[in-house]
């Protein structure tokens, strides 16, 4: 069943036998690209945990009347929620692009440009793009929570975020595999950090500030890596472990 962003009040106007209006551009998307016509069924989101199962009613020129089959859901986060840090503003030929598409897939709940002094800049109009392709990949994943693309910070600002967080992770050539520090980690935490350098790496100077104000650093094996791989790994070793910590809490509830 194909997913379609729309506001949602999850009140009233939202409940079951209520029809909702969808146009501009997830009209567009709708029978333009998917060829979604009358009595086919979608399920409405508003990126905010909000969900609820609808069927086209009828279609024009302007728009589409969906009638809704359910009352509104709202689904709550699960597990951790992993916020990346990584300076990719200097990535070319589609990399970044690639970095923000896979983050999303993999349940990302925030990504933020990192300026630092290798990479000290990203292009306005090329976070628009980003913001566009975030949109994509959470339709195309069916999330239900959209990921955040937050505005450019500095890395001077960075430390004051690390040390709030009990989980933040530098990824870092010659440290310790991140598969050997997870089990001294709690998994009971709500959020956590992962900090990916530039093309080039951190300087010493910000290296050595973020681990003072408490980021941990750890490897991604013998090889090294570019940035959108690197995040992407790390990405996928911190959500695969924190996913199992949950799948085993919630089996240990219900046992």
């Amino acid at each position: 069943m194909e997913f379609i962003s729309m506001e949602l009040s999850r009140g009233a106007d939202d409940a079951a036998g209520e029809v909702v209006r969808i146009q501009g551009d997830e009209f567009w998307h709708m029978t333009r690209v998917l060829r979604l016509g009358v009595n086919d069924r979608v399920e409405l989101f508003d990126g905010a945990g909000g969900l609820v199962e609808g069927s086209i009613q009828k279609v024009d020129k302007n728009g589409s009347d969906v009638e809704l089959l359910e009352n509104a859901r709202l689904i709550a986060p699960q597990g951790i929620q992993w916020h990346v840090f990584a300076a990719f503003g200097t990535l070319k030929g589609g990399r970044a692009d690639w970095l923000i598409e896979k983050c999303t897939e993999l349940g990302a709940s925030s990504v933020t440009p990192l300026l630092t002094e290798r990479c000290h800049t990203i292009a306005e109009n090329r976070v628009d793009r980003l913001q566009r392709l975030v949109l994509a990949a959470v339709k195309q994943c069916q999330r239900v929570h959209d990921m955040s693309l937050k505005p450019p910070l500095e890395i001077h600002d960075l430390p004051l975020a690390v040390s709030q967080s009990k989980l933040a992770f530098l990824a870092s050539a010659e440290a310790p595999p991140v598969l050997s520090v997870l089990p001294k980690c709690s998994s009971e935490e709500e959020s956590g950090l992962l900090i990916i350098g530039p093309e080039g790496d951190f300087t010493e100077e910000e290296v050595g500030v973020l681990k003072a104000a408490g980021a941990v650093p750890v490897g991604l094996g013998p090889c090294r890596l570019r940035v959108e791989t690197a995040t992407i790994s790390l990405l996928s070793a911190l959500m695969l472990w924190s996913d199992s910590a949950h799948h085993q809490e919630a089996q240990q509830q219900r046992g």
